[in-house]
């Protein structure tokens, strides 16, 4: 006889995670199947902001915002990319399961005091308010639960395992200035210090990592059942309106049911080589820095049952440059270049030829799909800096504030040369369109303005800038020697591309009806946003709402069935 539940998720990403502890909160029994040894995900990975308009929390930093000028923004960018439908349900509910979360639960978050969407070409974009982080979490009392959590990047941290955020690298970079932030310093160092003796790992988590540590935490609390390194081979409904499950783990099965349904929240199918052939660009290459779970297992159980991907996505995918370096080991750090160098002073990217092709300042999405969108010249690019802006600012995986260039120049990570020429022929540019490019460049920054690309021609984008440099924070001249580059390729940080379902999050066929108890949450729904990035956090935003909304239907139908079941 199968084991029975009231829900069963499928993946413990933040989607997951959110579904096993909305479920558990309405009192339903849950299960929570992880195929990897790890819970977290990519989210784990991540920067862990949640972009969740009309929260309490963001109303304290931007009281003026609505859900009227939310919506025109979302009909903006997004368009007929995404389900109008879905969006609704999203900014209705969104409020509301954040501060369950932080009533009810150990997930706590806080806001950013300036964080801006990264569409401005559009109504009703903001500074802050709409993009939430979480706030830092102690994991010490977890005890050995948080084992489980996904260890970082280790490109992420510093001094060899140092979990650091925003917060900290602006505290990290003014050490010597400032009694204030040499103090932070300290504290975050020898806390790092005491926990490297005791533990073995930083038990101060940030970012996504703290985001999945409250989530794992906050099941725990609720009772949710987890297991791990488990995949499931079979899904069925069976006749009493719920659904069956064959669960393998080491070599053996076992059938559970799930008598509300199954939430599918297994992270989408970007390691999936068949899928990827099938939906993402034939340009994009395989490295990812995401994480491995996501194979599409679940996806192929859902197919059988009638389900059908979402249609009309600008992008099945959400992209970012990235660069890659070779660790010791022999395994690839692939670093997403997001905002810490592309849209300071002193900084250019050229194509594979040495020509500027893009606004250097735009989102990392919007930078992944003209690289995408360019062809040949920009299968690959370059991003380049000055002596003066890599010291300051670091270059990818050379860290800001003064890092050892030497281990990467000898690794062939970073490209240095004493000249824009030897730079040329050390890319494989041409020296007549990179010295053009950086002409350029040096031209706007005398100026202050991009004439070609409109580089920092937004809140955002001046955002990501050096605020102490003007007219323009994001302009600076390249011309101190030597000069450096580090080699940037198109890469895929999570799909787009999901299954068609209510805004209960219930899968539907290709005819329009419903899969009666199979949902999905996270990168397995597909995108609310169209395949379009109208701002920061617009996955993890999306995925824990769903999750909530998902688990709470199965709930629903899991008492329901029950009800049925006794009558009968």
């Amino acid at each position: 006889m199968s084991a029975r539940y009231d829900i069963v998720v499928m993946g413990a990403g933040a989607a997951g995670l959110s579904a096993a502890v909305f479920g558990a909160l309405t009192g339903a029994r849950v299960l929570l199947v992880e195929r990897t040894e790890y819970v977290g995900g990519t989210s784990a990975l991540s920067g862990g902001t949640v972009w969740a308009p009309g929260t309490a929390i963001g109303k304290s930093v931007n009281a003026e915002d609505s859900r009227v000028a939310v919506a025109a923004f979302l009909d903006s960018v997004v368009g007929n990319h995404g389900d109008a439908a879905l969006r609704s349900a999203f900014l209705d509910a969104a409020p509301e399961v954040i501060e369950t979360l932080g009533k009810m639960t150990q997930v706590a978050f806080r806001p950013y005091p300036k964080h801006p969407d990264y569409e401005w070409d559009h109504p009703n974009p903001t500074l802050n308010g709409r993009a939430i982080e979480p706030v830092p979490f102690d994991t010490r009392a977890m005890g050995k639960l948080r084992e489980l959590i996904r260890p970082p990047i280790p490109e992420f941290t510093v001094l060899g395992g140092m979990n650091i955020d925003r917060v900290d690298i602006g505290h990290l970079l003014n050490r010597y200035k400032s009694f204030g932030s040499f103090a932070h310093v300290a504290k975050i160092v020898l806390r790092y210090a005491r926990d490297r003796a005791l533990y073995g790992r930083h038990t101060r988590l940030v970012m996504g990592a703290a985001l999945v540590g409250r989530l794992l935490a906050s099941a725990n609390d609720c009772g949710v059942e987890i297991v791990l390194n488990t995949s499931a081979t079979g899904m069925v409904p069976n006749g009493d309106g719920g659904v069956d499950l064959t669960l393998a783990c080491g070599g053996s099965t076992k059938t559970v049911r799930g008598s509300g349904g199954v939430i599918l929240a297994s992270g989408g199918f970007g390691r999936s080589a068949e899928r990827r052939a099938a939906h993402l660009p034939d340009a994009l290459p395989a490295d990812s820095p995401s994480a491995p779970g996501h194979t599409g297992e679940m996806h192929a159980l859902a197919d059988a049952l009638g389900a059908v991907y979402g249609q009309g996505n600008d992008q099945n995918a959400f992209w970012a440059p990235c660069s890659i370096r070779t660790r010791g080991d022999g395994s690839n750090a692939v670093f997403p270049h997001f905002v810490l160098d592309r849209a300071k002073p002193g900084s250019v990217c050229v194509d594979r030829h040495g020509a500027r092709f893009v606004n250097e300042t735009c989102s990392y999405h919007a930078f992944g799909k003209a690289m995408l969108q360019g062809g040949e010249a920009t299968r690959h690019a370059w991003i380049i800096m000055d002596a003066r802006a890599i010291a300051k600012y670091g270059l990818g995986m050379v860290r800001p504030g003064g890092d050892d260039l030497r281990p990467h120049v000898k690794d062939g990570y970073l490209i240095a040369a004493r000249s824009v020429a030897e730079l040329a022929a050390r890319t494989g540019t041409d020296p007549t369109l990179l010295q053009a490019s950086l002409d350029e460049i040096n031209a706007a920054a005398q100026a202050g303005r991009d004439d070609r690309f409109g580089r920092g021609s937004s809140a955002y984008q001046r955002h990501n800038g050096d605020a102490a440099v003007t007219p323009n924070p994001t302009l600076g001249t390249i011309a101190t020697p030597p000069f450096y580059a580090v080699r940037l390729q198109p890469a895929d940080i999570g799909t787009a591309k999901g299954f068609a379902a209510t805004p209960n999050a219930e899968l539907l066929r290709a005819d329009g009806t419903v899969i009666e108890g199979v949902y999905a949450a996270g990168n397995d729904l597909h995108s609310i946003m169209g395949g379009t990035y109208p701002g920061p956090g617009i996955t993890l935003g999306p995925a824990l709402v769903f999750g909530a909304i998902a688990a709470r239907h199965a709930a629903a139908r899991a008492k329901d069935n029950k009800g049925h079941s006794h009558a009968a």
